[in-house]
C-alpha cells in the first residue's frame, strides 16, 4: 500500500434499524442511524468523530467493523471489501481491526481473570504456541499499558475504572491490530484518568503505528487526539477537516454551535454562545433536505428544507455539507 492510499475507505455507509409498530407489530418504520457517511483514513492517523448523543457515531464505528451489518454502502480496509467478507474472512480481519468500548466494566467478562481476558485473542488466532508463551505475552501486554503481571490472576471487579480500561486496551493490542475504534473510550472516566488514558493511547500509536477512529462527545478531548475531525448530526457527517483548521475556522452552523459551548479556561475571554432552538428531530422521521435545517439559525426556506446538501471541499481537506458554504 502506497503512502497516498488510505488504509480505510468508507463510502455511502448507511444503517437503518426496523421499528416494531402498527397492527401486530408489522409497522415498516425505520431508525436512520447512519445516513450516507463517507471518508478516508490514512495509516497512523486519528479521525475524531464528534456529535450529540444519538447522532450515529457508535453505530458507524460498529458498522465499519461489521459488528453491526450495514444496510448500504461499502467499507474497504487495506484495499479489501469488508462489507463483502464471509465469516471466515471477518474472523481473520479481526486481527487487524479492534475496538475499545465505552464501559470498561461491562465489556469485560466478570467470570474470567485478567490473564484469560487479555489472552483470549491469542488463543483464538493461534498467536501463542503454548501456555507459557501466552502467559509471557499477556504479562508483556499488561506492562505495556501500565499494569503488573501480578494482575493476571485477578478479576475485573478488583480494579478501578481506569485500570479496567487499560485491560480493555491490552486486550485490543493482543492481536497486533492496525486499526482500533475507540468508542467513547474515556467518557466514563474521571478527568484526571481521562488524561492518563489518552496519553497512553497516543504513546501506543507512536510505538506501534496504530490508526484510530476516536469517537467522543467532548470536543476538547478530540482536539488534542485527532489529526482530522468529523462532526456528525443525525446520521450524517456535516463537516470534516484537519483538527487545527476545524477548531480555528468552523464553517458549518452546527459545528459553530458546538464549539461555542466549549468552556474557555481564561476568564478574560468571552465567547458568543450560539443557542440552538428546539430538539434534535427523530431519526425515525428525519427532516427532508438538510437534517439540521429545523434548528439552523441561518437556514433558507425553499432550499435547506428541500435539497440535501452535498459535501464539498471548500479548502484543502476541509469538507462541508451546507448549502450556504459553496
Amino acid at each position: 500500500m502506497s503512502a497516498n492510499t488510505p488504509l480505510l475507505e468508507v463510502r455511502n455507509l448507511a444503517k437503518r434499524f426496523p421499528v416494531r409498530g402498527g397492527l401486530f407489530g408489522r409497522g415498516r418504520e425505520q431508525v436512520h442511524a447512519v445516513d450516507g457517511v463517507s471518508f478516508d483514513l490514512h495509516s497512523g492517523h486519528t479521525l475524531g468523530v464528534v456529535g450529540e448523543s444519538g447522532c450515529g457515531k457508535s453505530t458507524m464505528g460498529r458498522c465499519i467493523l461489521r459488528l453491526i451489518e450495514p444496510t448500504e454502502g461499502q467499507v474497504r480496509f487495506d484495499g479489501r471489501d469488508v462489507t463483502a467478507m464471509d465469516r471466515t474472512e471477518l474472523r481473520a480481519l479481526a486481527r487487524e481491526m479492534q475496538i475499545i468500548f465505552q464501559d470498561p466494566f461491562a465489556s469485560l467478562n466478570p467470570r474470567m481473570t485478567v490473564g484469560a481476558i487479555v489472552g483470549e485473542g491469542l488463543v483464538i488466532h493461534g498467536l501463542a504456541r503454548n501456555r507459557s508463551e501466552q502467559a509471557d505475552r499477556v504479562a508483556e501486554l499488561l506492562a505495556t499499558v501500565g499494569l503488573s503481571k501480578d494482575h493476571m490472576r485477578r478479576y475485573p471487579h478488583e480494579f478501578s475504572g481506569g485500570q479496567r480500561q487499560r485491560i480493555g486496551i491490552a486486550r485490543a493490542l493482543a492481536v497486533q491490530p492496525r486499526l482500533i475504534v475507540c468508542d467513547e473510550a474515556v467518557s466514563a472516566l474521571d478527568v484526571s484518568i481521562q488524561a492518563q488514558v489518552i496519553n497512553l493511547l497516543e504513546d501506543l500509536q507512536a510505538q506501534f503505528g496504530l490508526t484510530y477512529i476516536f469517537i467522543a462527545h467532548d470536543l476538547s478531548v478530540v482536539e488534542h487526539t485527532s489529526n482530522e475531525v468529523a462532526v456528525m448530526y443525525l446520521g450524517r457527517i456535516v463537516e470534516r477537516a484537519p483538527a487545527a483548521e476545524l477548531y480555528r475556522n468552523p464553517r458549518h452552523p452546527y459545528t459553530q454551535a458546538l464549539l461555542s459551548a466549549v468552556p474557555v479556561p481564561d476568564p478574560r475571554v468571552r465567547k458568543q454562545r450560539i443557542v440552538l432552538q428546539g430538539d434534535v428531530p427523530s431519526p425515525i422521521h428525519p427532516p427532508a433536505g438538510c437534517h439540521f435545517h429545523t434548528r439552523c439559525p441561518v437556514a433558507q426556506k425553499g432550499l435547506c428544507d428541500v435539497q440535501r446538501p452535498e459535501s464539498r471541499e471548500l479548502t484543502a481537506r476541509h469538507h462541508v455539507a451546507c448549502h450556504l458554504n459553496v
